[in-house]
């Protein structure tokens, strides 16, 4: 689909299962040490920050952060002790002693790209960031994230952000438009869904602009699984919420705070996003700040694939400060 999921209930509903994109090869490379400090970057509905608190024990920090505020008050009921968390209590363990073992865990309504300005430097043993929306976005409608549902044209991960999905779509000029949907979409349709975008003015709503996008760009390929807007969705997305410029800025900030042996475990969801972090290791390893844990990305499995669909694009690469 070529969108980012932080945090995917089973079967795509709000109701189902927490299920996190490749958990257990994140949390293994992030080497979680007992007592250290970690970030996580995208904390989104807490699957992933779980699993690193219960290894941390009581002397142990860890450090969240997310644009979406209602993502981050679920992960604070879910990631407060004695709450009924993702998974059972480790074999042999009560309840209060998992309490008692609990980690300090601080959260912050915030970018990640904002993390060496609130946190400082050489302060955390790894940090681990999940790219893309989540499940929560996409799965409520007046978020205006999915291409399948009808809701406003807004896409902004952070509600009080100023830049809107609707303000693009109808003040952008054709070829700005056309510009950022090539750019962030990677959609070769580009100037014939600006035009067609611009001709169909005012568009207010997600069903709105998805239909006139289908009009305008039919399938490329017969059997093409994709909607034929979700491109152009996922270009909107990005460009609202700034979301390579804020990866960038976390990339160039990442060795400043991490602690020598620290590591960074980063999961993409598309090819623009996996270059960047691609890119960012190979020019860390060159100048020595890092030794590049996946050779290759590591992807998901056919079962989580068939479990968790929406996991079928996610790439994951790790580094080691040196």
């Amino acid at each position: 689909m070529g969108e980012g999921f932080t945090d995917t209930p089973q079967g795509g509903g709000r109701g189902g299962k927490h299920v996190s994109v490749l958990l257990k090869e994140a949390i293994d490379l992030l080497a979680v040490r007992r007592g250290g400090s970690y970030i996580d970057a995208t904390v989104g509905l807490g699957g992933h920050s779980y699993e690193i608190a219960r290894r941390l024990g009581a002397r142990g920090h860890l450090i969240g952060l997310d644009k979406d505020p209602a993502a981050l008050e679920i992960a604070r009921r879910r990631l407060e002790p004695g709450q009924a968390r993702f998974g059972p209590a480790a074999a042999g363990s009560s309840l209060r002693a998992q309490e008692k073992d609990w980690p300090q865990i601080t959260l912050f309504h915030a970018s990640f790209a904002e993390v060496e300005e609130r946190l400082g430097r050489a302060m955390a043993d790894g940090l681990l960031a999940d790219l893309g929306a989540s499940s929560l976005q996409f799965d409520t409608p007046v978020r205006g994230f999915s291409v399948q549902a009808e809701g406003p044209l807004d896409m902004r991960m952070n509600p009080q952000a100023e830049l809107t999905a609707e303000q693009v779509v109808n003040h952008f000029d054709e070829r700005r438009l056309a510009d950022v949907i090539y750019e962030f979409g990677e959609e070769r349709r580009s100037r014939r869904i600006a035009r067609a975008i611009v001709r169909s003015r005012p568009i207010l709503t997600t069903a709105h602009l998805a239909a006139v996008i289908s009009a305008a760009a039919r399938p490329m390929k017969r059997h093409e699984r994709i909607h034929p807007a979700t491109r152009t969705f996922q270009a909107l997305r990005i460009f609202v919420n700034h979301e390579l410029e804020d990866l960038r800025a976390l990339l160039r900030c990442v060795p400043q705070v991490l602690v020598p042996g620290g590591r960074v475990v980063i999961i993409s969801f598309h090819s623009l996003e996996d270059r960047i972090v691609k890119d960012a290791f190979r020019a860390g390893a060159q100048q020595g700040h890092y030794r590049v844990l996946t050779r290759k990305p590591v992807t998901p499995g056919p079962e989580e694939i068939d479990r968790n669909p929406r996991s079928r694009s996610a790439k994951l690469r790790a580094a080691e400060r040196t």
